[in-house]
């Protein structure tokens, strides 16, 4: 690819026209090397940007994801703006996204209100995080053993990105606890987490409230994390939780609300919805 690519933006998951969390898309990104995906996602600077680097005729799509400093394996919201831009321009249907994160499965629909995409996490796995760098973690935050609630024990999840899950009891201290970006940034690449660190507060009826760190990422914290989202389903099942249907709630903290609805079935991956919006200049 000799010219400059197209590069579409969107805002995905918003709760209000000014929430959301933005994403870049290059829908023709095959001749795209590394380096220019890299630099692309950099000049972009949201906190992804999402290339089509192949498409087939059975509706496979090639996608890769960059941030503002790194590939990801997968990322949420610029799945659902790229599969938006994509329906947008050839028609809502299924398709199926390759990431670096397996294989992804969506569905894309239209009605007076926009398209909706439902997507299918690849396959999810929960496990325990280690003692002492959940104690690392939560002193990095300001936080104690005894502010988590009860229930909700600390897991690291994974349902595209690892994610490490903690959920706190008391909602003030849910808005108010700060961290230093640096270094949880540190101890994200330490331990391998190319997602966010996801920290929730139960508000009941199947709502949670959550807040997405994302300081590996060059964002302190993400408006809305599609693959939190679906890490957070598989958490909710692993931890023997009985809600299907849950609705997460970001993005206050920084100005951009948004909402992501996740359906939990038995087994098997997670499905997250939500819609985006083309940003106009």
């Amino acid at each position: 690819m000799t010219g400059s690519p197209e590069i579409l933006r969107y805002s995905a998951f918003a709760e209000t026209p000014d929430g959301g969390n933005p994403a870049g898309v290059v829908l023709d990104a095959a001749g795209l090397d590394d380096e220019r995906m890299q630099r692309i996602a950099a000049e972009v600077g949201y906190s992804e940007t999402a290339f089509v680097t192949g498409r087939e005729a059975d509706g496979r799509h090639r996608v890769r994801y960059w941030s503002p400093a790194a590939e990801v394996p997968f990322c949420g919201h610029a799945t659902v703006a790229t599969a938006v831009a994509l329906a947008e321009r050839d028609g809502p249907g299924e398709m199926t996204f390759a990431t670096a994160a397996g294989d992804v499965v969506l569905t894309a629909s239209a009605d007076v209100q926009g398209v909706t995409v439902a997507f299918t996490s690849v396959e999810p796995a929960v496990r325990e995080l280690d003692a002492p760098v959940l104690t690392r973690l939560l002193g990095m935050l300001g936080l104690h053993d005894d502010d988590l609630s009860p229930g909700f024990p600390p897991r690291e999840s994974f349902a595209g990105n690892r994610h490490p899950v903690i959920v706190l009891a008391d909602r003030e201290l849910f808005h108010q606890f700060r961290f230093a970006p640096g270094e949880v940034a540190a101890l994200m690449r330490e331990q391998g987490w190319a997602g966010t660190v996801t920290v929730l507060h139960p508000e009941g009826d199947g709502v949670y409230l959550a807040r997405n760190l994302f300081p590996v990422g060059r964002i302190t914290e993400d408006p809305a994390t599609g693959s939190a989202a679906a890490s957070v389903g598989a958490y909710l099942r692993a931890v023997g939780r009985p809600e299907r249907i849950v609705h997460i709630r970001q993005g206050g903290h920084v100005g951009r609300p948004s909402i992501l609805t996740v359906r939990i079935p038995s087994e098997g991956g997670i499905v997250v919805s939500g819609g985006a919006t083309a940003i106009r200049d």
